[in-house]
Order: C-alpha cells, then structure tokens, then sequence
C-alpha cells in the first residue's frame, strides 16, 4: 500500500498549480516548491516556499533574510483526502529543517477576505501571533467591480488613488477594505521557539467561540 509522499516540484508543476488549485491565481516567487503524492499514487498539487512579499520578514526576530522563510502556497486539488492536508504540509516542514537547516522560523497568513482562520495551521501546531492589518485600504482596489492588487494597478501605469481611478479609469472605482490576515509562526528549532512563544495568542475560531 502507498502512503503520501513528497517530491521535488518543477517550475511547470508550482505554475499549474498555483494558477488552477489556489484562490490567488498568481505564482509567486518560489524558493523550495514540492509536489504532493496520496496513498494511491495520485499527485495532488504543490506546497511552495519562499522569502515572501515582505522584504523585511525576517527583522522582527533579529535574522537575516532567508533566515525566516513563508509559507507562500498550499495549492492542492482535494485528492489528498480530507484531513491529509496538513499531514502534507508537515512532510514539507520536515523535508525543508534537512534542505535548510539556517532556516530558524517559517511565516504563513491566513487571509480573512477568504474567510481563512488557519485551521491547516492550528492542525500543524504553528503559533498564533495575532489578526494584522485589518479594516486598512491601499492594498488593493474594486476597478469595475473587481479586486484587483495595488501592484498590479501600478504595473498598468495607473496610480495607486482611488480618486485618480475613479477620475481617470473607472468612475465608480473605490478602496478595497481589506478583513486582515491571521498571522502565524513555525519555529524550526528549540531556541527559536522559546523566543517566539511569548507571542502566542488563542487560536482563532469562526463566530469567535
């Protein structure tokens, strides 16, 4: 009997992932990516890792970029049965304390705009460091009538105002007000967790029990 296992992802494999099993529909930029496999044999989809929109992770916890790495992708199509997910993603915490063993702290988010609360991360044992960023605009626009990120709002030459939008592109543009993302911490060493574990919070949990 097969049991699910984990391999090295392909560039091709992270992007069809991403693009058809995640809700962002963007491929990011992927450090270490690894191709999920169930029991029967069946692959399932990508887990990926990598530095991160934030190019200041790391400071909070006195490392160096690539120190603390994200969490960026959990891109996986449901064949992995229901519960296994996070047995995947704990093969890909372990694969990567061997693959990079100067990696002191992982980083992942829980976006409250998909009404995420980080039950894949409360399964796994991550820290809860608390909700971030919530009701704040800037981050993204409604341009007609869809999300769409400041980044790429500025990639179209247009600028980052909802006023010039509004006057210039769409005129019932307005700001996205964004829920917040539940952030939340994985120690890969002793030393690490013992530094961190003052920042534990209560897990989250839906209608807030």
């Amino acid at each position: 009997m097969n049991t699910m296992r984990i391999s090295k992802a392909t560039p091709e494999g992270i992007r069809f992932s991403c693009i058809n099993f995640h809700y962002a529909k963007k491929v990011p930029s992927v450090k270490q990516g690894f191709n999920v496999w169930n029991d029967d044999g069946e692959w399932c989809g990508v887990i990926c890792y990598g530095v991160g929109a934030n190019p200041h992770i790391a400071s909070p916890y006195d490392k160096w970029q690539g120190q603390v790495l994200e969490l960026l992708r959990v891109a996986l199509n449901g064949k992995q049965g229901h519960g296994n997910t996070s047995t995947a993603v704990a093969l890909t915490i372990k694969a990567m304390k061997k693959m990079y063993p100067y990696v002191d702290l992982l980083v992942s988010y829980a976006d409250m705009d998909q009404e995420h609360f980080g039950t894949l991360y409360q399964a796994t044992n991550w820290i809860y460091t608390g909700l971030k960023n919530a009701d704040t605009a800037g981050s993204a626009f409604i341009i007609f009538g869809k999300k769409m990120h400041s980044r790429s709002v500025a990639h179209k030459g247009w600028k980052q105002s909802y006023l010039w939008l509004k006057e210039n592109v769409d005129p019932n543009a307005e700001e996205f007000i964004t829920k917040g993302k539940h952030k939340y911490l994985y120690p890969m060493t002793k030393d690490m967790r013992k530094r961190i574990q003052i920042l534990s919070e209560p897990y989250p949990k839906k209608g807030g029990d």
